[in-house]
């Protein structure tokens, strides 16, 4: 039986068939036999989460619009289906075609999220491909992976065969003409893996080798072949306005989570919060025109029918021509009641006209972080944003007719004390009471206050990537002291992350080569699916550490010394070491470093930063 046929004699035995049949309107339809190179784009996640990633969508289009290549998506099955495929021998395969994974040339990763490693080996193991690159033969597919992840590749360096760094709109054409090329002249997968080596921002972790210190800190990391480069940097757009930009949106069958048009209005930060890793990676900060953002808007509401549009970015107040752009959206599709949402709002801009513009058609709740409680672990953080700031964009939020709020902080940061804590309490409140200080008739009803408190997880490439992580012990003892403070506060509703799996983010965040070891053996005792709360088995990870004679705390709850080789250190991300270092100084201060745009603070990036050049 074609595996077609076998994977629809599953689809009544499981939840949400719509996550495995394909076939979507705008689904990439190209012939197998006609493409020189096949490409699987997976996404260690279900279909409803990877369908809501924008790099997804941005690869495919560029992909399939070459007329040597194809491009098919892979998502992780969810437990019950992935159950089924593997009692009754159905191998992991592609949407559009339900080809098998491992018949195409190379299987491509998005790396999200820290807790997903475990997804990668479970569907490379579903797939058939051998999970460790010293296993794989010339018949087997390359294996690559890209995202923020990918900034410290170490924990999974045993499983993926090449790393890409930094943007990849141009970096995926130059990896398939490397595959191509090696494909055409019949070479082996050495050779294919050396073609890669000498593109620029990927990194083969076959081609490097690692020592350690009998304290277990790293001792060297070496480059041992010729064509491996010392330092690996990481790869820039410099032109988002001529850069691909999908025109037609896959539109799903099911509800996925972001189930909306999202337009990439820039990309990168210049805000400089040192907890940020995003950030630091994505700097220098690019914009696309506004006559662009416009004419895709246009195309993608022709295409998908969707009536929600999304301005996205890492920080869309930042966006210098907003006003004019939401504006001109608006006039063009307020008549066809398309709305407007504007997601990563600072609270130090004045957004009151372009709040307003947005939410003529439908409103809904507005989110914005503080991040911190108090103004001085504000000044640590380098937010930037003041009490003020964060009252007097409630007000226009409850004047413009918004009821909901979303407020997020973040709890284990750097120097952070019990007074910290108290003060997210008193922002909410305050934010509560600007709501009652409007007179009854005028202001929205239902007032939602939602206090969203993640924990703090060190990242490489940041100031704070030295720093040590909370013990879970002293996060559940700050969770339950703002669970009880937020008791008190009109409208408020708390919500929380677990601090095991952020323990968990923390060491593979940090980890070096050894944690592939502790990756593989928690995969082969039963985990999968971490970033879900129903299916993480913190125990069963720790036995894994164990297991392989690893202590976690040494990853999440050391703090580091400045002269520590970091497993990272070989990666140049733009950002220096000396910089960060620096900005690590200032924030033990309590001293603000201003955003780049108005005075350049030599983080390193002026060869590429277009601002600043």
């Amino acid at each position: 039986m074609e595996t077609a046929a076998r994977v629809d004699a599953l689809l009544d035995s499981v939840q949400r068939p719509a996550r495995y049949i394909g076939g979507e309107m705008n689904a990439a339809a190209k012939p197998w036999e006609a493409a020189a190179v096949r490409f699987a784009l997976c996404f260690p996640d279900t279909y409803e989460v990877g369908m809501s990633h924008l790099g997804m969508k941005i690869l495919y289009e560029i992909v399939n619009s070459r007329p040597d290549t194809l491009c098919e998506r892979i998502f992780a099955p969810w437990v019950d289906m992935a159950d089924l495929m593997r009692g009754r021998g159905v191998p992991l395969f592609s949407l559009e075609s339900r080809r098998p994974a491992r018949d195409f040339d190379v299987v491509g990763f998005t790396l999200q999220y820290e807790l997903c490693y475990t997804s990668v080996l479970a569907m490379l193991d579903l797939a058939g491909i051998p999970l460790e690159t010293k296993d794989r033969g010339n018949g087997d597919p390359i294996v690559i992976a890209g995202g923020p992840c990918a900034f410290n590749p170490e924990p999974l360096h045993a499983f993926i065969d090449a790393f890409c760094l930094g943007d990849g709109e141009e970096l995926i054409g130059e990896v398939l003409d490397a595959v191509r090329a090696a494909k055409a002249a019949g070479e082996d997968r050495l050779a294919c893996l050396s073609r890669l080596a000498a593109v620029e921002g990927v990194y083969i972790p076959a081609f490097y080798e690692a020592t350690y210190q009998t304290d277990g800190r790293l001792d060297s990391f070496e480059p041992k072949r010729a064509e491996a480069k010392a330092i690996l940097r990481k790869r820039v757009v410099a032109n988002l306005d001529a850069a691909p930009f999908p025109q037609r949106f896959i539109v799903p069958f099911q509800e996925i989570v972001h189930d909306r048009i999202m337009l990439e209005i820039m990309r990168g930060c210049t805000r400089g919060c040192r907890f940020c890793q995003a950030g630091m990676l994505y700097r220098p900060v690019r914009e696309r025109g506004v006559d662009t953002l416009l004419s895709l808007a246009e195309k993608l509401l022709a295409s998908t029918g969707y009536e929600e549009m999304s301005l996205s970015s890492l920080s869309t107040g930042d966006y210098t021509r907003l006003e004019a752009l939401v504006r001109r959206l608006s006039d063009r599709f307020e008549n066809s009641r398309v709305s407007l949402s504007l997601p990563s709002l600072r609270l130090d801009k004045d957004l009151h006209e372009s709040l307003a513009l947005a939410q003529k058609v439908r409103k809904g709740s507005l989110t914005f972080a503080p991040e911190a409680g108090t103004q001085r672990l504000r000044d640590v953080i380098n937010k930037g944003v003041s009490e003020e700031d964060l009252l007097r964009t409630a007000r226009d939020a409850f004047a413009a007719g918004n009821g909901a709020v979303k407020l997020y902080f973040m709890i284990g940061l750097p120097t952070e004390t019990d007074e910290d804590i108290d003060g997210i309490v008193r922002s909410a409140r305050l934010v509560s009471d600007e709501y009652f200080k409007i007179p009854k008739g005028e202001r929205p009803r239902g007032l939602r206050v939602s206090v969203s408190v993640s924990s703090f997880v060190p990242k490489p490439f940041t100031p704070f990537q030295w720093a040590a992580q909370d013990t879970m012990e002293r996060l559940r003892e700050k969770q339950n002291r703002l669970r009880a403070g937020l008791k008190a506060v009109k409208g408020a509703a708390f919500h929380w992350h677990d601090p095991q799996a952020s323990f968990l983010e923390a060491c593979f965040s940090r980890g070096d080569r050894r944690l592939s070891g502790v990756l593989l053996e928690a995969w082969r005792r039963g985990c999968r699916f971490d970033g879900w709360s129903e299916q993480f088995r913190f125990d069963t990870w720790m036995e894994a550490f164990a297991a392989c004679g690893l202590d976690p705390a040494f990853y999440a709850n050391r703090e580091r010394a400045g002269e520590e080789l970091l497993p990272w250190a070989f990666i140049g991300a733009g950002v220096t070491q000396a910089y960060l270092w620096e900005e690590r100084a200032r924030s033990l201060a309590a001293e603000v470093t201003k955003d780049c745009r108005e005075s350049c603070n030599g983080c390193g990036l002026m060869e590429v930063c277009f601002p600043c050049a």
